[in-house]
């Protein structure tokens, strides 16, 4: 799996969030674009996704040899950030049930096994919208690492977790991104230690 990008931009109103990006993302490697809040972080990694359309330049996504297009990219990727909502009015287990639909798990993992991973078997009959912020992220986490998909995108994987849950994201995080295309958008270092490419957004000013 590869995304190459040719002097990739975007821009609002008159305003350039990034521009003149040229790069290729391989396969079993990670890559942090870093930057202040508001910085346009979340704006290219939404933009590399997919999700949001550039002003400028060109996308290429490859799986192996065959290029593929911006309609079905989708299917291979998952993406855990604050901004993307989990269905409040669902249970955990229903969830679960929902995204395991669109996204299965690895290893033909279950609900159960799930529930043990992400360490909230106990609240798998709560409604989403009980839950506190943090686990609601360590949900949004749990699911995007165990969904199989070459592509994971992680946006302030850390946000709203406390140091217990913050410990069990380190813990996972490398393990589960073993031979994936790994982005993460963040301006913690801790969340992102281990990665060897670490891309600046003002670098792309």
């Amino acid at each position: 799996m590869q995304i190459s990008t040719q002097n990739l931009g975007k821009k609002f109103s008159n305003e350039w969030i990034f521009r003149n990006l040229s790069y290729q993302f391989q396969a079993g490697n990670s890559y942090t674009f870093t930057g202040a809040n508001g910085s346009g972080k979340s704006t290219l990694l939404q933009v590399l996704s997919g999700f949001a359309p550039q002003s400028s330049g060109k996308i290429i996504y490859q799986d192996n040899d065959k290029e593929l297009s911006v309609d079905d990219f989708y299917k291979y990727l998952v993406i855990a950030a604050p901004y993307l909502e989990l269905i409040e009015d669902f249970t955990l287990s229903e969830m679960v049930a929902f995204h395991v639909q669109f996204k299965p798990f690895v290893q033909n993992y279950r609900t159960s096994d799930f529930l043990d991973f992400i360490e909230l078997a106990s609240s798998k009959n709560k409604a989403i919208k009980y839950f506190s912020s943090g686990m609601k992220q360590r949900v949004k986490l749990g699911l995007a690492f165990w969904s199989d998909c070459p592509i994971l995108m992680l946006d302030e994987p850390t946000s709203n977790l406390d140091k217990n849950a913050i410990d069990w994201y380190l813990k996972n995080v490398q393990e589960y991104s073993q031979n994936r295309l790994l982005f993460i958008c963040s301006n913690q270092p801790a969340e992102y230690e281990f990665c060897k490419n670490i891309l600046s957004i003002q670098d792309y000013k």
